[in-house]
């Protein structure tokens, strides 16, 4: 009953930002850091795919580096862009549990009679 699709992509997704917001965060804290690297988080379209094939749990989480040019200490770390992508992924946390939380919820429900 838990294990179904629909319950598996939520989580999968879940993972897979909270993946996002520990590397944002590891960006953030290397701002000032000389030659760091920004990376990314890609798992979207691998979820995807997944879904397509049935088995959400197979979905890669991709950390790829950052491609943006570096400035004069080559690092390429923008904070702004950082913080964008914190505040967003944020909110898509927050959208993804209050839907796992529902459902949960229903099947309390449901259980209890």
């Amino acid at each position: 009953m838990l294990d179904d699709v629909a319950s598996l992509t939520l989580q999968t997704a879940v993972h897979g930002l909270g993946v996002r917001q520990q590397v944002t965060a590891d960006n953030i804290a290397n701002l000032e850091t000389p030659g760091y690297t920004a990376r990314n988080v890609d798992f979207e379209a691998s979820l995807a795919a997944a879904v397509s094939g049935g088995d959400p749990t197979s979905a890669e989480i991709s950390t790829t580096n950052s491609a943006d040019a570096p400035g004069i200490n080559g690092n390429n770390v923008s904070l702004d862009s950082e913080i964008v992508t914190a505040t967003k992924t944020g909110l898509q946390e927050q959208l993804l549990t209050g839907s796992l939380t529902a459902k949960y919820g229903l099947i309390s429900t449901v259980l209890k009679g």
